[in-house]
């Protein structure tokens, strides 16, 4: 293929999938690969996804693998946990916020080496080819985009092993066999789809979870735990302060011990189609439901109902790929300005795949034990103003129950 693209930075995990993209770019546009692993947290040693590149000829100054932990969960997972993010109500978006920082770092790369393309591993039918490609577009709009699965004519994972075996693409033992379903995996989530998933109306088998133990499996005493946060973020768990990353490891192993964090969802995909996935998200799902404790004390009631009619809005940017786009950082703005008394602590109760708050302070704390008493209290509420509260409120119905009497004669 004629092609003007002289370097092309790839988003390169190692496996099967991206090392056949690596090579198929060396030969089809015939030019230079630079590779970028990032340590998301998914769990994988990423050096031999290195020492891998090195021998599909890959030269070592062009090899980047980065830790990328902290900036995930700073910059990423919890500026959307302030908003309370769920898409369709469920789904903690747990692939969709890794994307757009992957991107980011593809074309900071880009710049660094003078490459004039970037390439993806996504398919055709997903939601990850759009997130990552609004993403570059968004920070480097000249960008060339190369995604070959939506190029070339390799359909089936037969055709994938073919190739790598003419090109001598060293292929483990283990994934010569069909996968029972595909697994993609963060910090903050793994989620599996695909194959044994593909029917809604079955049970996931339980060899799906990965990072959790069923509930029923779980210890029968509750875990007690505290949670402090400043600002609307996560800052300690039981008096440590921990670092974002460190924190949300920590309630990874709570959750996983608690069989907490699991979810079997149909969800509407950007590109048109549903899709069943399966998600364990044990740390985040925690985070979310402390985060909703330390605001029910310290959000004014109008702030926080205006976070939830806005959050299925944000939640949908961040689904949709546009975490990069004026709008989100719009929602943004709000959303941050609103947390700026969200400090204190929380205090949960894990058992068997339930996440309660039991216990909520605050020095900033709205919640006033004088006003809500049922003994009378030195707090200057009077109960015979609700009367008038109350006939002021219900105005509208009584002229509209006016009306109806007349037209019913």
């Amino acid at each position: 293929m004629a092609s003007d693209v002289k370097r092309v930075v790839l988003a390169y995990s190692g496996g099967l999938d991206t090392s056949v993209i690596l090579k198929w770019l060396q030969t089809t546009y015939g030019c230079e690969v630079v590779t970028f692993t990032a340590d998301l947290g998914q769990g994988e040693e990423l050096e031999p996804a290195r020492k891998k590149a090195e021998m599909l000829g890959i030269k070592p100054e062009h090899i980047f693998i980065e830790d990328v932990r902290e900036e995930f969960v700073r910059d990423y997972v919890f500026p959307m946990f302030r908003a309370n993010a769920l898409y369709e109500g469920l789904y903690l978006l747990g692939t969709s916020i890794a994307r757009p920082l992957i991107a980011k770092k593809q074309i900071e790369i880009a710049r660094k080496v003078g490459a004039d393309a970037v390439s993806h591993g996504a398919t055709g039918k997903g939601n990850d080819q759009v997130r990552f490609e609004l993403s570059y577009y968004a920070l480097e709009p000249e960008i060339k985009i190369i995604a070959p699965w939506r190029e070339w004519d390799l359909r089936s994972r037969e055709a994938l092993i073919a190739f790598a075996e003419s090109h001598q693409i060293p292929i483990a033992k283990d994934k010569r066999g069909e996968a029972p379903f595909s697994v993609d995996a963060n910090l903050l989530h793994s989620s599996s789809e695909g194959k044994v998933l593909e029917d809604p109306s079955v049970e996931a088998p339980e060899m799906v979870y990965m990072r959790t133990i069923a509930p029923e499996d779980a210890p029968d005493k509750a875990t007690y735990i505290t949670i402090g946060f400043e600002q609307g973020d996560a800052v300690s768990i039981d008096g440590e302060v921990l670092s974002p990353a460190s924190l949300l490891t920590r309630l990874n192993a709570l959750g996983k011990e608690n069989g907490i964090g699991r979810l079997d969802l149909v969800e509407n995909r950007f590109v048109g189609m549903k899709s069943r996935g399966v998600y364990e998200t044990p740390g985040g799902t925690i985070l979310i439901q402390a985060h909703r404790g330390i605001e029910s004390i310290t959000l004014d009631r109008g702030a926080a109902h205006l976070k939830d009619d806005i959050m299925p809005r944000y939640a949908e940017l961040i689904y949709n790929g546009f975490w990069f786009s004026p709008e989100r950082e719009m929602l943004q703005a709000l959303i941050d300005k609103s947390q700026e008394m969200v400090t204190g602590t929380v205090r949960l109760k894990l058992y068997k795949g339930n996440v309660a708050v039991v216990g909520r302070e605050s020095p900033y704390s709205l919640y006033n034990q004088d006003l809500v008493t049922f003994e009378e209290g030195a707090v200057a509420y009077d109960h015979r103003d609700a009367a008038g509260f109350i006939k002021l409120n219900a105005l509208r119905l009584r002229t509209l129950g006016s009306r109806a009497r007349k037209i019913g004669g």
